[in-house]
């Protein structure tokens, strides 16, 4: 059964270390560890041999030979505790996460209330490309919305003002801050839309 690991291992070219007398009394394992930003190792996810169970409940299957066969079990567990992993997740990133994992993936903020039509219309376009984007109209100042909605780390803010209506284009700030205009809409969301599906980290 070790044997059956490490040569899967070995076939998939993953580098990895021996761990004696670390399985559990049923049977060896797989444990992948992941490191976090403060580079300390936490086990996640486990694919298990399993010899006992099959004993225990007498499970059998019929093979090839037509004789009667004890079965292996096989566990696996994908993410170890969830909680676990996802506060590695959140420390890893900073709260900053990429595009493709990030709850709400772009907000647009309008100067003023005449340009809040504007602004659902992008927002109706960007939900049809299956992007997760809020539109926040509060009637509060655009540096407050801009300021609330970088604390929350939000990928992408995107000011409309009087010059993105009358051009059809939008202002994009990302999260280093970085801002920049006359930002094709059909471009913008045809970039996010990559961005999402190849899941990149910038």
């Amino acid at each position: 059964a070790e044997k059956a690991l490490r040569d899967a291992l070995k076939m998939v070219d993953k580098k990895f270390e021996l761990n004696p007398g670390e399985g559990a009394f049923y049977g060896p394992k797989i444990d992948f560890h992941v490191k976090d930003a403060l580079n300390r190792t936490w086990q996640c996810g486990t694919i298990q041999f399993d010899f006992s169970f099959p004993e225990r409940f007498n499970l059998t299957y019929e093979g090839e030979d037509g004789k009667k066969h004890r079965p292996v079990i096989l566990h696996r567990v994908v993410y170890g505790s969830v909680e676990r992993f996802l506060g590695i997740l959140v420390e890893h990133f900073g709260g900053k996460f990429p595009l493709w994992l990030a709850p709400v993936q772009v907000v647009l903020t309008p100067v003023s209330d005449s340009y809040v039509k504007f602004s659902n219309d992008i927002a109706g376009k960007m939900k049809e490309a299956g992007i997760r984007v809020e539109v926040d109209d509060r009637s509060e100042s655009i540096g407050k919305k801009v300021r609330d909605n970088a604390v929350k780390k939000i990928p992408y803010i995107i000011t409309i003002g009087e010059k993105e209506v009358k051009n059809k284009t939008l202002a994009v700030r990302d999260q280093k801050g970085k801002v920049n205009f006359g930002v094709s809409v059909d471009s913008f969301i045809k970039d996010l839309v990559d961005a999402i599906q190849n899941r990149k980290l910038v």
